[in-house]
């Protein structure tokens, strides 16, 4: 398979709702059509997520597990699948702005001393009302932000033990050898919604005092 720019990696569980909107966003980037692929990773849906993804079929590369096995292996199974020399997370309930992959792209491409790139972002909600512009640095996600591939592979990608702040503990193993950067701009549309993942208040207190535990913070 042709190598490309860019891999952009879409855990999906539960979604039908919202990919859609997700996917659209990513199929009008202003990136050439060629230097970038969507890659799917379905982690066991029981909803209609597969029949929304139907139209997009064309469009994807698209992985169906066998059994649910958490957000961080359908990550690496996604990144193992990857031809891109920088990797991008999506969820499948956000949504991007179309200069999103090209903006982040250039400046991997143009400054070898930046390992990874974070964009700013907004917070919305269902219907897509504006609530908050964010900093990324301040308030980090594990999505919005672009990294080269060899350098995740080099840090052993996501820890498939922790089942939510998978995003915090990758952060604290790159920052310990890499470098994030910041752009100014918020290209990523983070819907905040009550069926978010980390609302889960029990579960965040668990896999906090785990990541306390791993990194001796």
């Amino acid at each position: 398979m042709k190598s490309v720019q860019v891999s952009v990696i879409i855990p999906i569980h539960n979604q039908e709702k919202y990919v859609g909107r997700c996917l659209r966003s990513l199929l009008k980037q202003t990136i050439p059509e060629g230097d970038y692929e969507i890659i799917v990773i379905n982690d066991g849906s029981t909803d209609n997520s597969v029949e929304a993804l139907k139209p997009f079929m064309g469009d994807i590369r698209y992985i169906e597990n066998e059994k649910k096995l958490g957000l961080p292996s359908s990550l690496n199974i996604g990144i193992k699948k990857a031809r891109g020399q920088f990797i991008v997370r999506v969820d499948a309930d956000d949504f991007v702005h179309w200069d999103y992959l090209k903006i982040l792209s250039m400046h991997l491409q143009l400054n070898h001393d930046i390992d990874a790139i974070a964009c700013d972002y907004q917070l919305v909600n269902d219907q897509q009302d504006i609530l908050e512009q964010v900093n990324c640095l301040e308030k980090p996600i594990g999505c919005g932000i672009m990294f080269r591939i060899d350098q995740l592979i080099d840090i052993g990608l996501y820890d498939e033990n922790f089942k939510i702040w998978e995003d915090k503990d990758l952060r604290i193993r790159f920052l310990n050898k890499y470098n994030f950067s910041r752009v100014q701009l918020p290209l990523y549309r983070y819907r905040q919604h009550n069926d978010n993942l980390t609302k889960d208040e029990i579960n965040n207190q668990n896999y906090t005092e785990k990541l306390k535990k791993k990194h001796d913070l």
